[in-house]
């Protein structure tokens, strides 16, 4: 059996509750994810991913170059759109109950901890198609 910590992407790329979602879609674009922890004092605290900046941002800026897209995307804080609490799982648990929670919650994402509860790494729902790939 493949356990998550086997599969999950161990590099942690972490952005704070004060940080701003400008600083996150460049992130994002240059580090090609989709979500990224968010932490304050050291703690997972939430998940912020594409669609919450989607979301945060009016139609009429949805072009990714547009000056105003940025400048707006720049005045909003990662704790006004993140998802908290965070949803995670253990490095432990089966990918099985991974996947059961992604579809349970209709995310994208868990953030995978391990004793007292410490960020260990990420794993997507790309992560657990890569092993169902390979079993079929």
């Amino acid at each position: 059996m493949v356990a998550i910590s086997e599969i999950m992407n161990p590099t942690i790329v972490a952005i704070g509750v004060g940080d701003r979602l400008l600083t996150v879609e460049d992130i994002m674009m240059l580090g090609h994810v989709r979500h990224m922890p968010v932490v304050k004092a050291g703690r997972l605290v939430g998940v912020v991913s594409e669609r919450d900046l989607l979301w945060a941002s009016p139609s009429h800026l949805a072009d990714p170059e547009s000056s105003d897209r940025r400048t707006f995307l720049n005045g909003v804080e990662v704790s006004r759109v993140m998802s908290s609490p965070a949803i995670v799982i253990d490095a432990k648990a089966s990918l099985r109950d991974a996947a059961r929670m992604m579809v349970e919650h209709k995310i994208g994402c868990l953030p995978v901890v391990g004793e007292k509860g410490r960020l260990l790494g990420m794993l997507s729902e790309v992560d657990l198609l890569e092993v169902l790939a390979e079993d079929l």
